[in-house]
């Protein structure tokens, strides 16, 4: 069975570390704090004491941190995985990050005969905790195709999506078409408020329908029930609004609709509502 360095272990990398115990992988982690890895270390996960030992003769690492300045200190380096990772090993960036950094990283990788995947996820914890994240991979078709065990130990709909710097890609259309969604329940919620309607009650009802989705579904329910605990934090989803208007301006492609839920969700997080979940979008409804 294949050896694992998992590199970042929070709210989404914890349960990834967990699946794929489950599946019979021999996983080592680092994250920098110890303490909040306790847990996953006393079932069983090996504790590294930084991503040197962690990448380390390995035959495939993963990492999941936050931002992309997170994955150039961990990726490059004296100390970093391409430099300390076994030739033909595989590693894959699972944080939604920079395209143009995945094609860096894909580049410096295959310099060291090591194969690079980009493979950003989406489904939140929940997906995490049971398994079922959709994972979007670039990099070289061979390389994907010989993770196929690892990728579906942690999610259930993997798909190729091209070369290095494409997972990414899919993964900014993902984040576009989120932020939409999410903007639109919570000016259903708001509606209904405002005219008297039961709100639960018109939720159970259009969620079925035509405007159901994966945001009303899960986060509807968290906005009525006022828990605004993060299953994907505000801080982290301003970084990816912000790469993919860096992306689109970059070819000229105006997206109205992120910009404006990108500058309601900067107003959150100056607010000091970046640790909350994404669903405290609402706040900003309710205060204006």
């Amino acid at each position: 069975m294949k050896k694992i360095g998992f590199i970042g272990v929070g709210v989404m990398g914890k349960s990834m570390v967990r699946n794929l115990r489950k599946n019979g992988f021999e996983v080592s982690i680092y994250t920098r704090t110890k303490s909040k890895a306790e847990d996953v270390i006393a079932e069983g996960a090996i504790w590294c004491e930084n991503v040197k030992e962690c990448a380390s003769g390995k035959d495939v690492v993963i990492s999941i941190v936050g931002f992309p300045k997170d994955v150039e200190e961990v990726y490059f380096g004296e100390g970093g995985i391409i430099a300390n990772v076994p030739a033909g090993a595989t590693i894959i960036d699972m944080t939604t990050t920079s395209p143009k950094l995945s094609v860096r990283i894909y580049d410096a990788a295959k310099e060291r005969g090591v194969f690079a995947l980009d493979a950003p996820v989406s489904g939140g914890d929940v997906g995490a905790r049971k398994g079922t994240l959709a994972i979007m991979v670039g990099g070289d078709k061979e390389a994907f195709d010989a993770q196929q065990d690892v990728f579906a130990a942690m999610g259930t709909n993997i798909v190729y999506e091209g070369g290095p710097g494409m997972g990414q890609h899919c993964k900014m259309a993902n984040q576009i078409a989120l932020a939409g969604a999410l903007a639109s329940c919570c000016e259903a919620i708001i509606y209904a408020r405002k005219v008297g309607l039961d709100t639960k009650t018109m939720l159970d009802t259009i969620s079925t329908g035509a405007a159901g989705s994966w945001q009303m579904t899960n986060n509807g329910y968290k906005i009525l029930d006022g828990n605004f605990d993060p299953g994907f934090y505000v801080y982290h989803y301003v970084k990816d609004m912000k790469i993919a208007c860096e992306e689109s301006s970059d070819r000229e492609t105006l997206l109205p609709v992120l910009q404006d839920v990108l500058a309601m969700f900067e107003e959150l997080e100056n607010e000091g509502g970046g640790k909350l979940g994404t669903q405290a979008l609402i706040k900003v409804y309710e205060d204006r």
